[in-house]
């Protein structure tokens, strides 16, 4: 009997929480369509400067990704199942080629969500709105 008791408890405490939030002007999260997954991979370093398919340079250092047909400058919240890390990166090339990978993302948006050592992550995808 005890744990319907804390789930209810939990929840109104989660609410209040929102509430307290928005009365101090935190941002609310961004409006989302989830999109699918799959395996994430990243560009090495050694690809730095080259041209991507939308025709600007590659900067690992920049929050950016390669989508297979998400239209250029598309926002996709992306999220590592194994440890709920996430980063939006910014579509601005074709790609991944590897069978299996849904997505390869930058240098740094690797390292945000801890999959720059294993170079490889499931992972979830969102779609954010253009609001």
């Amino acid at each position: 009997m005890l744990i319907p008791l804390l789930l209810t408890v939990s929840a109104a405490a989660q609410e209040v929480e929102a509430i307290d939030q928005a009365d101090q002007g935190v941002a609310e999260v961004d409006e989302a369509t989830e999109i699918g997954g799959g395996m994430a991979s990243y560009y090495g370093n050694e690809l730095a400067g080259n041209r991507t398919a939308s025709g600007e340079r590659f900067d690992p250092a920049q929050l950016t990704a390669a989508h297979r047909t998400l239209p250029f400058g598309s926002m996709v919240r992306v999220t590592n199942t194994s440890n709920g890390d996430s980063v939006v990166v910014r579509i601005n090339d074709r790609g991944p080629f590897s069978h299996g990978r849904v997505i390869d993302v930058s240098h740094a948006a690797a390292r945000e969500i801890g999959m720059h050592r294993s170079g490889t992550a499931r992972v979830k995808l969102a779609l954010l709105s253009d609001d």
